[in-house]
């Protein structure tokens, strides 16, 4: 979906400069948004603007500043030939703001694209679906654990409708299973064949099983297009199933682009939807275990000790259901589909084994208000394996600040992309309407 915005013009605008600059954003911008006939501050605007751009900005906007606050819309100041904001538009960007407005001036095009399309995103979540199978969550394996959970919440699911006009759709994951068993092996077997991905010590019936929960999923996004994101109650309610949804989730994250999250975490799949949605960030979500947390983090991994580093207070092994966690094939830098690691699953399920690239990374995850984003740029350093544990390849991240990050952690449930997107994080952030916490 592009954004869709309306060029505007001050009194003595609409010069050559002006319609050179709207058509020079036309091509600059032409995947982000469909930018509209040009019209006079203060001429009423079309119903589907999702924000207003300024191609030129004049002193008239002092003397114009009451028409400037009656637009009620973003807006975003693209006056440069090279799709920011020129440098001589400081002071009226930065008096705009102290009026209150909300104000975008990208100093390089990427930020500008990246606003754009998060403004785009305000508007497509309205008709966005997300679709969670579950039956009773918290009441089945683990049920000390799992009952803890807000995202299971009415509350949950209902901010998240008020917030940002997301529907959450609940259907029942023991007949999903069940429809799934009815799908015949020479199906899946065809099937597979289009795809071929990489497995090590899968059985063919624990294939054949991990594609039919694909082809049942499947069948439900082709019916209902308004699904954009999806989740299982995977381990909690593992019993209604021979198979867990991770190679399903690679799969349709690959040929449709629906986001996924694992157990069915809707806070989650809230905060990998509307930052991929709007960065385009290679991304996958997986459990946090800060070093700080000594023991209490050990004996859930069924691990001895952390791996031995430089300021270990700084660090996070990340981990989920064995491995690195579902990361589609596309962002990996190794990739394999093998049997599954953790008891709570049936032992015909399958995890998937992958790596991010190391280097730079951020994590990113949203508050239980949904109104701040919490941001830590790190350093993905390498990867430790634990044979015979829950962390048979788990990753190491250095972080800036691991006793703040103990103050402002939201979930053992983490948000990673590849990179450090804080910048970029921000700037989604600010046209969401999310304040930003970051720790540095």
């Amino acid at each position: 979906m592009k954004a869709n915005l309306i060029p505007l013009y001050f009194k003595s605008g609409k010069n050559d400069e002006f319609l050179a600059q709207v058509q020079n954003l036309k091509k600059l911008l032409a995947e982000e948004a469909i930018i509209g006939e040009p019209l006079a501050l203060g001429s009423p605007l079309p119903q589907e603007a999702d924000a207003i751009i300024f191609p030129q900005v004049l002193g008239d906007a002092y003397k114009q500043i009451k028409d400037i606050e009656a637009l009620r819309l973003p807006i975003l100041v693209v006056t440069s030939e090279f799709g920011t904001v020129d440098m001589w538009d400081w002071e009226i960007v930065s008096y705009l703001k102290s009026k209150g407005l909300k104000v975008f001036a990208p100093y390089n095009l990427e930020l500008t694209k990246k606003a754009i399309k998060s403004l785009a995103l305000k508007r497509e979540m309205k008709s966005t679906r997300f679709l969670v199978f579950q039956d009773n969550p918290g009441e089945g394996m683990q049920a000390s654990i799992f009952k803890r959970f807000y995202w299971w919440e009415e509350e949950c699911t209902n901010l998240i409708q008020e917030k940002f006009g997301i529907s959450i759709i609940k259907k029942s994951f023991k007949k999903l299973a069940e429809e799934a068993k009815q799908v015949p092996d020479a199906e899946v077997e065809e099937l597979w064949k289009r795809w071929n991905l990489p497995l090590e010590g899968v059985s063919p019936k624990a294939l054949h099983s991990a594609l039919k929960i694909y082809r049942v999923l499947k069948q439900e996004v082709e019916q209902d297009p308004s699904i954009k994101g999806m989740g299982i109650n995977c381990l909690n309610e593992s019993f209604y199933s021979d198979t867990t949804p991770c190679l399903a989730w690679n799969m349709l994250f690959e040929e449709k682009g629906i986001i996924w999250a694992c157990e069915a975490d809707t806070l989650s799949l809230l905060t990998q939807f509307i930052i991929h949605k709007s960065l385009g960030a290679p991304i996958m979500m997986s459990n946090i275990y800060p070093f700080l947390m000594g023991m209490a983090a050990l004996k859930h991994e069924k691990i001895s000790s952390f791996p031995e580093v430089d300021q270990p207070e700084n660090h996070l092994l990340v981990v989920h259901c064995g491995y690195l966690g579902v990361l589609p094939k596309s962002f990996s830098s190794d990739w394999k589909l093998k049997p599954r690691v953790l008891e709570i699953v049936d032992e015909n399920a399958t995890a998937i084994d992958a790596r991010l690239p190391e280097g730079e990374v951020t994590l990113a995850k949203l508050d239980p208000t949904l109104s701040k984003l919490l941001i830590v740029e790190g350093y993905l350093e390498g990867y430790v394996q634990y044979p015979g544990s829950d962390c048979r390849n788990g990753a190491i991240i250095r972080i800036p600040d691991g006793h703040l990050l103990m103050d402002k952690l939201y979930s053992h449930h983490d948000i990673i992309m590849i990179g450090h997107r804080g910048v970029e994080l921000k700037s989604m952030a600010y046209a969401l309407d999310i304040e930003v916490e970051w720790v540095k």
